[in-house]
C-alpha cells in the first residue's frame, strides 16, 4: 500500500432540497506516503471540507475515506477521536495551543492524553531543529506567531503520526515565519519520511509540495506534480477565469 490516506467518491452536502449545498461532489483522491501534497482551489471549492472529512474532523454524507487501511467513514465517534489522537497530526491556522501550558507541555499534550511516553531524544531533536530549545518554558502569550506555529509543528512531529494535516498552516504568518514553517514540513517529508497534506490558498506555500491537487465546485479538476509558483498561479488564474 503506497497511500497514507484516500477518499473514494466522497460527498458532503449541507442542507437539503433546493437549498442544499454540495461542498464535495464525489471526490476520489489518494495521498501517497512520504509525499507533501497541497490542496488548492477558489474560496468555497471544498478544499477544507475535503481535508476535514479525510482527517475525521467532519463526517461525509456519502463515500468512503481511509487512513491507511482503516475506513474512517465506518467508525464511531470515540473510535474517530482515538484515531485522530493516535495516528494523525494537525497544524491549524490559529495554532490551537493551550494558553495555560508551556511550549513543552503543548508539544507533548497529545502523547500525554494518549498515555504514551515521550521519546526524549526525538523531542530534543525536533525542538532543536525548530529553534525552540530556549523557549520551552514559555507560554503561548510569550511567543511570537511564528514561534507559536513552530510549537504546533513540533507537537505534530513529536508524536510521529502517520500523516500530518495542515489547514492554512501559514495563513496567519508573515513571509519569514511562513517560509520557516514550510521548510519544517518539507524536511519532515524528505528527512523523516513523514506524509504531509495541507490546504492553502498561497501559491508560494503550495510550491513546497511534491504535488498540488486543485478543486473547483466540490470536484478535483486537475493536479500538478513538482509544481513551481508560476505554474500554480497560471492554473489558479485559469480556474478563476472560467
Amino acid at each position: 500500500m503506497t497511500y497514507a490516506a484516500k477518499a473514494v467518491n466522497l460527498v458532503k452536502t449541507y442542507g437539503s432540497g433546493d437549498t442544499a449545498v454540495h461542498a464535495l461532489a464525489g471526490v476520489s483522491v489518494e495521498f501517497k506516503k512520504q509525499q507533501f501534497t497541497a490542496i488548492m482551489g477558489p474560496s468555497g471549492s471544498g478544499k477544507s471540507t475535503l481535508m476535514h472529512c479525510m482527517a475525521g474532523l467532519d463526517t461525509a454524507t456519502a463515500g468512503e475515506s481511509y487512513i491507511g487501511e482503516t475506513e474512517i467513514t465506518k467508525l464511531k465517534d470515540k473510535e474517530i477521536t482515538n484515531l485522530r489522537r493516535d495516528r494523525l497530526g494537525f497544524i491549524f491556522q490559529s495554532f490551537n495551543l493551550v494558553p495555560t501550558l508551556t511550549a513543552a507541555e503543548n508539544i507533548t499534550l497529545p502523547l500525554d492524553i494518549a498515555g504514551r511516553s515521550v521519546d526524549k531524544e526525538w523531542f530534543q531533536e525536533v525542538t532543536k531543529r525548530l529553534g525552540l530549545s530556549s523557549r520551552l518554558g514559555h507560554r503561548p502569550s510569550e511567543l511570537s506567531g511564528g514561534q507559536q506555529q513552530r510549537v504546533a509543528c513540533a507537537r505534530a512531529l513529536v508524536a510521529k503520526p502517520e500523516i500530518i494535516f495542515g489547514d492554512e498552516p501559514t495563513g496567519n504568518l508573515d513571509s519569514n515565519s511562513s517560509k520557516e514553517v514550510l521548510q519544517i514540513l518539507r524536511t519532515a517529508v524528505d528527512t523523516d519520511k513523514q506524509t504531509v497534506v495541507i490546504v492553502t490558498h498561497d501559491p508560494r506555500a503550495a510550491s513546497y509540495a511534491d504535488r498540488v491537487v486543485f478543486l473547483a465546485d466540490g470536484k478535483i479538476v486537475t493536479e500538478i506534480e513538482n509544481p513551481t509558483t508560476d505554474e500554480i498561479l497560471a492554473t489558479m488564474t485559469e480556474f478563476e477565469g472560467r
